[in-house]
């Protein structure tokens, strides 16, 4: 992030806390590289950042996990009670329609659907013509795609898949390990096109080298 913000001359300042008389963005004046101190500072930032994201996620999973242990499933509740589907559904078969079913029952016509959505006639068609759903896929993303992305404006699920990716150190650099749906990889993929050059922009070989793996482990996703 602060090679991007380096790289397009923008300095990056906190105008009040703890942190307020530091420039995050300093560099010494004859090597270029960033000092020592900030260098140390963005560095613990960072690291405090992951730790309270991955304790976050395993809160969660700890959570889920005790919940499921009580018998509970999660999700949101039926709005037709399960004391009270039974007689919904015996009622639907004896020709009571969905919207006479939903007054009774004050709830919505949906609710009604939901209940007895296996006993509706287009059920069979519904099933056998809807897609396949897609199930999430796991890739390396380049760590200068990353830092990239994390730069642009992005949809909300585009955003939680990188924010939900966990870094993988390299050596110098490091990757992000995403776990996203096809789409949002292909997406994500779109996103970060202008690494390959743009009118007044001519890329960067790292970046665009970069950029070329994740197109490369993108591409054989199946559509």
């Amino acid at each position: 992030m602060l090679d991007v913000l380096h790289r397009d001359q923008v300095a990056l300042r906190i105008h009040d806390g703890a942190f307020s008389a530091m420039d995050l963005t300093a560099r010494h004046p004859r090597t270029g590289e960033l000092l020592s101190t900030v260098k140390f500072m963005v560095q613990t930032l960072a690291a405090a950042g992951e730790l309270q994201r991955d304790l976050q996620r395993e809160l969660t999973y700890d959570g889920l996990r005790a919940a499921e242990a009580k018998g509970s499933k999660g999700g949101r509740r039926p709005a037709v009670a399960a004391a009270k589907t039974g007689e919904v559904r015996a009622a639907y078969l004896e020709g009571r329609s969905i919207a006479a079913l939903a007054r009774d029952h004050g709830v919505s016509r949906g609710a009604i659907r939901t209940a007895v959505a296996d006993l509706l006639p287009d059920h069979t068609a519904i099933e056998e013509d809807a897609p396949a759903p897609e199930l999430p896929v796991t890739l390396d993303m380049p760590g200068k795609v990353a830092d990239y992305l994390r730069t642009t404006e992005l949809e909300p699920a585009e955003r939680a898949a990188l924010d939900q990716g966990t870094t993988v150190r390299r050596g110098q650099g490091y990757t992000l390990r995403v776990s996203a749906i096809p789409a949002v990889h292909r997406q994500l993929l779109t996103r970060c096109q202008s690494l390959d050059g743009a009118p007044g922009a001519p890329a960067v070989p790292a970046q665009r080298k970069a950029r070329r793996e994740y197109e490369n482990r993108v591409s054989t996703l199946i559509p």
